[in-house]
């Protein structure tokens, strides 16, 4: 009378608990290895992983690092940035979002105020100020909580989708 067959007997679950955990430390893992590293040397490390072709949009972010603790003054002079920028800013659907960051310790914060989310703004600002003669109006400056002593500079694409040509 019963067609359905037996069911084998479940996984016990601390096992499965204990495997779901161990996937989020991992994963954890990755995450704090994954913001350490420059934004576009992960994207390429990640794409090379996975044997992908170079993607046709440009690298989606960009950065300034090494700045001296608690100085705002770009390190190159912005020479890197303001190339990688020009070539992306070609695209008039791209914007620009510059975000300043501290490393979180004692010596870098701003001087005269003692407070590092102003250092990190100043820090933002100042590259912003060496991107703004490529696009004023597409360019926002933002910061960011204790990371590295450094400037993000990461692109969006805020214009209409344009179409392919037959």
């Amino acid at each position: 009378m019963n067609d359905w067959p037996d069911t084998a007997a479940p996984r016990p679950l601390w096992l499965v608990t204990l495997a779901d955990l161990a996937l989020l430390l991992v994963g954890f893992f990755v995450l704090i290895q994954a913001t350490r590293a420059q934004p576009s040397a992960l994207a390429h490390s990640l794409r090379a992983g996975f044997a992908a072709d170079e993607p046709v949009l440009p690298v989606a972010a960009e950065g300034v690092m090494g700045f001296a603790p608690g100085s705002a003054v770009v390190p190159d002079g912005g020479a890197a940035i303001s190339a990688w920028a020009r070539g992306v800013l070609a695209d008039p659907r791209v914007s620009l979002t510059v975000t300043g960051a501290t490393d979180g310790t004692a010596n870098d914060v701003d001087a005269a105020t003692g407070s590092a989310s102003l250092l990190a703004a100043d820090r933002a600002r100042a590259v912003a100020a060496i991107l703004a003669p490529l696009a004023p109006r597409r360019i926002t400056v933002s910061t960011a909580s204790a990371r590295a002593r450094g400037v993000t500079v990461t692109l969006a694409f805020t214009g209409d989708r344009q179409e392919k040509k037959p």
